[in-house]
C-alpha cells in the first residue's frame, strides 16, 4: 500500500483527533498517521497496544472508504453469561499474549467466532487491561511469613530503642544499562544507548528502621571475608554497648559457622529470613531506589561513571529521611505463590 496523505489530509486528521472523544476513532487516526510516516504494521500495533491484522484493517478501511469511526460498533457479546464467567474464570488463571489466542480459545472451546476488536472489546467490558504480572517466588510460603512477622514484633518490643535492628542485604548492580517504563512521546521510538561488557559492583547494606539509619560497605566480593568487613564497619557506627540485630536471608555464607562465631565476638545477634521471602527485607527497597536513580534508562560510556554514580546514591541516601521513612517501612505485605504446596 502507498502512502499518500497530503499535508492537508494530515491537518485535517490532527485536528480531529483532538476534538475526537472515541479512542477507538483515536486509534484509528494515529495508525493512519504513523503508517504514512512509515511505520511498519507490527511497530504501530506495538505503540497502539493492538495487532496487527486490526491496524491493516484500520488502514484499509481509510485507503479504500477515508473510514474512522467505529459506526459498526464492533462484535456483540456473543458469549452467556455462564460463558462469560467460565471464560474469566480462564483468563484470570492463563495470562495470554495475543488478544488473538484468546479468539482461538473462544472457537475451540464455545465455537463461536469473535473478531479481534470485539474480543478486545469484550475483555475491556469485563475489566481486563493489557499489562505485566507480578514475580513471585514459587516456594513463597504464606505461613512462614506470618510466623516471622510475629517473631519480628517480639523482637522490636525486646530491643526497644536501645539495641538496633538492621535489615541487611548484598546488591552487585551491573554497569548494563537496565531498560524500564517511562514517558515517551507517542508515535515516537526512544533507544537507550547499551554496553556489552558485564562488569559489577558488590556492595552489603543495612537500614534500621528505627531511626532509618543507613550503612553500606563496598566489597571485591560478596564471601565470608567480605561479610566480616561489613560487620566491623556496622559496629563501629555503634560504639555504644548494646546488641546489634541482624536480619537477613539465608545464604550459604550468612549461616557460615565462622561468621557466626565472628558475628558474636562483636555482640551482633544474627536473625534469619524465612526462605523465598524478599518482600520481608526493606533492604530490597534500598536497592529498588539504586536501580531507579542509578541504572533505569541510564548509559555510562566507562565503568568507572558507573561506580562513581552509585557511590554517590549511596552516600546521599542515608540523609534523605523523608524518602526513606515513606518508602522503606516495615508494614509487610505477604506474598504467596499459587503453586506452593503447603
Amino acid at each position: 500500500m502507498k502512502r499518500m496523505l497530503t499535508p492537508q489530509e494530515r491537518e485535517n486528521l490532527i485536528l480531529r483527533h483532538r476534538k475526537e472523544r472515541d479512542k477507538r476513532t483515536c486509534d484509528r487516526i494515529k495508525a493512519v498517521l504513523a503508517y504514512d510516516d512509515g511505520y511498519s504494521y507490527s511497530e504501530i500495533a506495538r505503540i497502539l497496544l493492538l495487532d496487527d491484522e486490526t491496524i491493516r484493517r484500520h488502514i484499509d478501511d481509510y485507503q479504500r472508504e477515508n473510514k474512522l469511526s467505529t459506526s459498526n460498533g464492533g462484535s456483540e457479546s456473543k458469549l452467556t453469561d455462564r460463558e462469560s464467567f467460565e471464560l474469566t474464570e480462564h483468563l484470570q488463571k492463563i495470562t495470554y499474549l495475543y488478544v488473538k489466542d484468546i479468539c482461538q480459545y473462544v472457537k475451540h472451546r464455545y465455537n463461536l467466532k469473535y473478531s479481534v476488536s470485539g474480543m478486545t472489546k469484550w475483555l475491556h467490558t469485563q475489566n481486563f487491561c493489557y499489562k505485566k504480572p507480578h514475580a513471585v517466588p514459587a516456594k513463597a510460603n504464606k505461613e512462614q511469613q506470618e510466623k516471622f512477622i510475629r517473631y519480628y514484633k517480639r523482637l522490636k518490643t525486646k530491643a526497644g530503642k536501645k539495641d538496633p535492628i538492621y535489615f541487611v542485604d548484598s546488591v552487585h548492580p551491573q554497569h548494563q544499562s537496565q531498560l524500564a517504563y517511562g514517558w515517551i512521546l507517542k508515535g515516537t521510538r526512544k533507544e537507550v544507548a547499551t554496553t556489552a561488557r558485564q562488569y559489577r559492583l558488590n556492595f552489603m547494606g543495612g537500614i534500621c528502621l528505627n531511626n532509618h539509619r543507613f550503612i553500606y560497605k563496598q566489597a571485591a566480593k560478596i564471601d565470608s571475608d567480605g561479610i566480616a568487613s561489613f560487620l566491623v564497619e556496622l559496629r563501629k557506627n555503634h560504639p555504644e554497648k548494646c546488641v546489634i540485630h541482624i536480619i537477613w536471608d539465608n545464604a550459604g555464607y550468612h549461616r557460615d559457622n565462622s561468621i557466626k562465631k565472628f558475628a558474636k565476638d562483636l555482640a551482633i545477634k544474627l536473625h534469619y529470613l524465612p526462605p523465598y521471602s524478599p518482600n520481608l527485607n526493606p533492604m530490597e527497597r534500598i536497592w529498588k531506589l539504586m536501580h531507579e536513580s542509578v541504572r533505569y534508562n541510564k548509559y555510562y560510556s566507562k565503568f568507572c561513571e558507573f561506580t562513581d554514580a552509585t557511590l554517590e546514591f549511596f552516600k546521599r541516601i542515608g540523609r534523605r529521611k523523608i524518602l526513606l521513612r515513606s518508602r522503606i517501612t516495615d508494614n509487610f505485605q505477604i506474598i504467596h505463590s499459587p503453586v506452593f504446596a503447603s
